[in-house]
């Protein structure tokens, strides 16, 4: 992780839309527990892909550009020892690249302070082609050959509304859109996942700091 001992850090914020594949067979039990329920599969393998509406990261704009991690969890959420990977937009130049860096690995605080905490390893940051999609009610993630999914809200008992779960105390956001992938492929860093048909989320995103 990064080291901010002596680095100062600007006031941050990025809007926009988060996507998330876990292999959980049901909708993921994280968000209503806070991480102190076991996944359903005992451990957590998940992808997720950002979509930045808006953002700043200082005086410099992060408006635009797409965000991807993926994430391995060896049992509860809460009780950290995560392993993780981040992909960055290969259309950012240097500063951006440093401000998404600092945001997505936890040294920038706020919002996503807590990777910091729960992270122990982290293969590190690439700069990847990362596609964020939407093409009706389904969104789609490309990060080049190492992760391919597109996700879809399950429909609620009201046609034409999907089904969300609200008021949560989720860090990511507190309304979430419970949704399934219709595909989901991993390929690094030597894990070869298929989480198709698996849980997946989607989020109005807020975040901010530090």
């Amino acid at each position: 992780m990064l080291d901010t001992t002596e680095v100062t850090i600007p006031k941050w914020r990025i809007q926009g839309e988060l996507i998330l594949n876990c292999n959980c067979t049901v909708f993921c039990p994280c968000v209503v527990s806070l991480g102190n329920h076991p996944p359903t599969e005992g451990s957590c393998k998940a992808w997720l892909g950002v979509r930045i509406d808006k953002g700043k990261w200082g005086k410099i704009d992060l408006s635009g550009l797409n965000v991807a991690m993926m994430i391995d969890i060896p049992g509860m959420m809460g009780e950290g020892d995560w392993k993780a990977a981040g992909y960055f937009d290969d259309r950012a130049d240097n500063a951006q690249f440093e401000g998404l860096e600092r945001i997505f690995t936890g040294a920038a605080r706020g919002t996503t302070g807590l990777f910091k905490l729960l992270v122990s390893t982290y293969f590190g940051s690439s700069r990847e082609a990362v596609s964020f999609t939407t093409d009706g009610n389904a969104r789609t993630l490309t990060v080049g050959r190492k992760i391919t999914g597109t996700v879809v809200p399950i429909e609620g008992g009201d046609e034409g509304r999907d089904l969300v779960v609200t008021n949560t105390k989720y860090w990511m956001g507190p309304d979430i859109t419970v949704a399934q992938a219709v595909k989901g492929k991993v390929r690094d860093f030597g894990r070869v996942w298929n989480l198709d048909g698996r849980s997946a989320e989607i989020c109005q995103i807020d975040w901010r700091g530090p």
